[in-house]
């Protein structure tokens, strides 16, 4: 596997952006266009590499999540642990990582209100890169990886009413869930298994049974929990949980692509950069129309708000504080899905 990826990523001329990858003579202008602004965003990222080979995710220091993202998103275009112009600061993100995971096999460096997020994205960074890095990391991202799944369901299986079973919440202990915590999760585990890790099937029935649950009553979006109203974001969050779970074309997840065509995201809309990689890679998982419709919106959307120096920046209230290195990864995960170098990406 570490091969195809290998020479994947060398296909990749950094100088003269990503479209090489399919051709520079077959890329439309819009695509091109996109192939550039990765180049740039990736060029941003690399030079906000901490010492250490982390990233901070705002000013309150370097973070679990924002390298996890960061790295993801090298790999999201085609770079790899170890080659090329971006290996070596891939590795080193990778490696710090391992090397601040907790004794319970906690991803996160500050735990803060909610490190089941920054576990389960550095989690899902894990299983990604666990087929691309050198035989010398290989086992050490194995052990790395296969603690904090045990976390995951070790805290997945924390005794919760019907309404809450079968996902997870901000702490490991939490006796209920929300659909935004449980998308990272989710996303994990089925990396994980993807790639040989022993998930056990009635983890996954039970995060899709609470996925359905926070689908509305007429099925045209998803909520933060059982119960609540439909948003954007986590109508997406919804979408790809159910698609990466094998839970293809569902009623649920018809019914929130159609309301994400209808309601597309918005520079205005809660949690928007958030927003912005969950509804892309759900509506690419859906595929057909909704994907290229979506895909034109997301491009029309996301290319006139990057700046100059390639980064994206959080400006509405419920984001403002995470930072450009949060922004500009999930920008670079929702316009790199095309390039399918994440497996998870795959449909």
């Amino acid at each position: 596997m570490r091969m195809t990826f290998v020479l994947l990523a060398l296909s990749v001329l950094f100088g003269g952006g990503l479209g090489d990858l399919a051709g520079a003579d077959e890329r439309t202008p819009q695509e091109r266009q996109v192939d550039d602004a990765l180049a740039r965003s990736l060029r941003f990222l690399a030079e906000q590499q901490k010492q250490s080979g982390a990233w901070a995710l705002d000013d309150n220091g370097e973070s679990t999540a924002g390298t996890s993202l960061a790295v993801m998103s090298f790999m999201a275009c085609g770079h790899v642990p170890g080659e090329g112009p971006y290996g070596q600061a891939i590795e080193r993100g990778i490696r710090w990582v391992i090397e601040n995971q907790q004794d319970n096999g906690m991803l996160v460096t500050r735990h803060g209100t909610g490190p089941m997020y920054s576990h389960g994205i550095s989690t899902l960074m894990l299983a990604e890169a666990a087929g691309m890095v050198s035989d010398a990391d290989a086992p050490a991202v194995r052990r790395a990886l296969e603690r904090a799944i045990k976390l995951i369901l070790t805290s997945q299986a924390v005794k919760k009413d019907s309404r809450q079973r079968g996902g997870w919440r901000y702490q490991t202990n939490s006796t209920d869930s929300d659909l935004s915590v449980t998308g990272w999760q989710v996303m994990s585990l089925r990396a994980a298994k993807d790639i040989g890790c022993d998930i056990p099937k009635e983890a996954i029935d039970d995060a899709v049974d609470y996925v359905k649950k926070c689908s509305t009553n007429d099925n045209r979006g998803f909520g933060y929990q059982p119960g609540s109203h439909q948003s954007e974001t986590m109508t997406g969050t919804g979408i790809v949980c159910l698609e990466v779970c094998g839970e293809n074309e569902t009623r649920e997840a018809i019914g929130g692509a159609d309301y994400l065509l209808d309601r597309p995201i918005r520079a205005n809309s809660n949690f928007f950069y958030y927003g912005v990689y969950y509804t892309s890679v759900g509506m690419f998982k859906i595929g057909g129309d909704y994907s290229e419709r979506y895909r034109t919106h997301m491009i029309d959307l996301l290319l006139p708000l990057q700046n100059q120096d390639g980064s994206w920046k959080p400006e509405h209230g419920s984001e403002r504080g995470a930072g450009k290195i949060y922004a500009t990864s999930m920008s670079v995960l929702a316009l790199a899905i095309e390039y399918r170098y994440l497996p998870i990406y795959q449909r």
